[in-house]
C-alpha cells in the first residue's frame, strides 16, 4: 500500500477553523488512492496551560505523572479531528502512543523512541483509510506514558514514516519551508527547495525551530524523506533529503544562529591530567550540555577553560563549578550571558576552501569580534556579542549571496 504522514503542529490545530484547513491537507493524499498518518500535537498553547497547572498543584511535580498530565493535549487534537474525518463518512480512528506501542526508555518528559509497533500500525490500515497518532508520545515497556519533549511530535511523524516506509512524510507547520536565515532577521532570506539532512541536523543543533533535531537523526538514519510545507497554503515546501552533486556544488546553504547561550570560563585552573575529566563529567551527569570549548596554553602550570552552553543550565553549572573549582584549583569564575552563536553551514563546504576566511573577512569588517570559534565538515560557528547578532546575520547572508538560487549561484 502507498502509504503518506502528515504531522500537523499546535497553530495548526489550535481551533475548529484551523482542524478544517487540516481536513483539506489530509484529503489531498486520500483522494489520490493513499493509506494517511495523521500526526497532530497538542491545540497551540495546551502544553503550556497543563504545564502551569501542575506547577498549582506542586512545586517539584512528579516527571512521570506531569507525562501522564501533558499527553492529553494530543489526546484531545486526535479524538476532536478523527470526529471530522467520521463525519465525511471516512474509515478513521484515532491512536495515542501506547495503543500502537510508541515504545521509549524510562526517561520522561525527554523519553527516546526504542520501538514502534510496525506490525499493529500496518494491521491498522488493512481496516481504516486515516489513522490519526498522537504525537509527543508513547509508553515505556512498563506501560508507563511518557514524552518525547518540545517538538516531539516532528519526532512521532518520522519514526512513523520509517516503521511502515512511507513515501514521505510532510511536516507542516505555519511557516512554507526552511529558509536560507531568519526571515524575521533578514528580509532577503529565501526558502530552500530542497536541504540535506547534515545540513538540517545542524541548523537544528544552532536552534533553528523548522524541525526538531532528533526528527532529523531518524530521518537521516531511515533515510525517510521530508517535506517541511505550511498548512495555510498549497506552496511547495522544503524537501529534507539525501545531499546531492547540486546541494554540494553550492558553497553554503543557510546561516543559523542561537541566542539562547552562555559563556563560562574557569580562570588559571592547575594544567594537569584529568582537570577536563573533573569539570565536564558532573557537567555531563547533571545533563548540561556543552558545546564550543578552548582551552590556552599553559603559563606557569595553569590554564584558562572556557565553554558555552545553554542559558538555561547556567544556574546549576555555576553551583557545580562551585563545588569543585578547589579541586581544579580555578582562582575564578567567569561568565556572560550576553553571548550568540552565528554558524555558515552546507554540504559545499566540503569541496570549496576559504569558506571560514570569507566569513571572518565579513565580520571584521563590520567590526565583530569572535570570540570562539567551532568547526565541523560543514560548519563553521562564531561567538559574538549578542548585540551584534542580527548584523553578523544579514552580513554573512549578503557575504555568500544567499538571496540568490542556487541555479544562480552555480552561475557566478
Amino acid at each position: 500500500m502507498n502509504i503518506v504522514v502528515q504531522k500537523f503542529g499546535g497553530t495548526s490545530v489550535r481551533n475548529l477553523e484551523c482542524m478544517k484547513q487540516v481536513l483539506e491537507k489530509v484529503m489531498v493524499p486520500y483522494e489520490q488512492g493513499n493509506k494517511v498518518i495523521v500526526v497532530l500535537s497538542a491545540m497551540s498553547g495546551e502544553t503550556n496551560r497543563l504545564i502551569a497547572l501542575a506547577k498549582e498543584w506542586s512545586n517539584t511535580p512528579d516527571l512521570a505523572e506531569m507525562d501522564s498530565l501533558v499527553s492529553t493535549g494530543e489526546q484531545v487534537s486526535t479524538a476532536l479531528f478523527t470526529m471530522l474525518l467520521k463525519d465525511k463518512g471516512i474509515k478513521a480512528r484515532s491512536l495515542l502512543g501506547f495503543q500502537m506501542p510508541i515504545t521509549t526508555n524510562t526517561a520522561h518528559s525527554r523519553a527516546r523512541i526504542l520501538d514502534m509497533g510496525s506490525d499493529e500500525i500496518l494491521n491498522l490500515l488493512d481496516k481504516y483509510d486515516i489513522l490519526v497518532v498522537a504525537g509527543f508520545q508513547g509508553c515505556t515497556e512498563e506501560k508507563r506514558i511518557t514524552t518525547l519533549g518540545r517538538g516531539g511530535s516532528d519526532t512521532s511523524a518520522v519514526a512513523m514514516a520509517a516503521a511502515v516506509n512511507a513515501d514521505v512524510c510532510e511536516i507542516y507547520t505555519d511557516v512554507p519551508g526552511v529558509f536560507t536565515t531568519d526571515p524575521n532577521i533578514c528580509s532577503q532570506a529565501r526558502k530552500l527547495d530542497t536541504v540535506s539532512y547534515d545540513e538540517m541536523l545542524e541548523m537544528a543543533s544552532m536552534g533553528a525551530k523548522v524541525l526538531q533535531i532528533r526528527s532529523v537523526e531518524f530521518a537521516k538514519k531511515y533515510n525517510v524523506k521530508v517535506h517541511v510545507r505550511s498548512t495555510f497554503s498549497d506552496e511547495i515546501g522544503t524537501f529534507v533529503t539525501q545531499e546531492d552533486k547540486d546541494m554540494e556544488s553550492v558553497m553554503v546553504s543557510g546561516i543559523a544562529y542561537d541566542k539562547d547561550q552562555a559563556r563560562v570560563t574557569l580562570a588559571k585552573v592547575l594544567d594537569k591530567p584529568g582537570i577536563s575529566a573533573i569539570l565536564f563529567t558532573p557537567l555531563a551527569e547533571n545533563g548540561v550540555l556543552v558545546d564550543m570549548i578552548v582551552q590556552n596554553p599553559s603559563r606557569d602550570g595553569r590554564t584558562d577553560m572556557t565553554f558555552t552552553i545553554p542559558r538555561a543550565d547556567l544556574e546549576i553549572t555555576l553551583e557545580i563549578l562551585d563545588r569543585i573549582k578547589e579541586e581544579m584549583g580555578a582562582q575564578e569564575i567567569l561568565y556572560d550571558q550576553n553571548v550568540c552563536k552565528v554558524s555558515v553551514i552546507g554540504v559545499g563546504m566540503r569541496n570549496h576552501s576559504g569558506v571560514a576566511s570569507k566569513a571572518f573577512q565579513a565580520l571584521r569588517d563590520e567590526n565583530i569580534n569572535i570570540m570562539m570559534i567551532s568547526t565541523s565538515e560543514i560548519k563553521i560557528t562564531c561567538l559574538i556579542e549578542e548585540k551584534y547578532s542580527e548584523l553578523a546575520i544579514r552580513t554573512l547572508h549578503n557575504t555568500f549571496g544567499l538571496d540568490k538560487s542556487r541555479s544562480e549561484e552555480n552561475m557566478l
